[in-house]
């Protein structure tokens, strides 16, 4: 969201090419509060609301919300990669990764690539 992040390019260009191609992205309602306080935090309520409202407003972004399942999922993953600084939400991210069979992954956390997942980028096929 900030042209001042050093990956502010990749990401936007990422962000375009899988709109441009009608790619459905998945996030969490966890991933969405990290966001949300990151940019109160960094930019103040009005504008991690409206990031809210895009989120909301978009047809090509899904947001699943966690459940016991990706909880007890998450568990086995925190368990499975205890020597890495794996955090709570991603655990629940790749629980929800492996639930939806997502083919590939937008992120630039490398943990994504390191937990097996496919790290998706611009212009590379689905």
């Amino acid at each position: 969201m900030s042209a001042r992040d050093r990956r502010h390019a990749e990401a936007e260009a990422m962000f375009r090419g899988a709109a441009a191609r009608r790619i459905r992205l998945l996030t969490t309602n966890l991933v969405v509060a990290e966001v949300h306080r990151l940019l109160r935090l960094r930019v103040g309520a009005r504008a991690a609301t409206r990031v809210l409202d895009r989120f909301e407003a978009s047809p090509l972004t899904l947001v699943e919300f966690a459940t016991a399942e990706h909880h007890r999922a998450a568990r086995v993953w925190l368990e499975r990669l205890a020597d890495r600084a794996i955090s709570y939400t991603d655990a629940v991210s790749f629980a929800v990764i492996e639930a939806t069979r997502c083919a590939a992954v937008l992120s630039f956390d490398r943990d994504f690539a390191r937990a097996g997942f496919r790290l998706w980028r611009a212009g590379a096929p689905r």
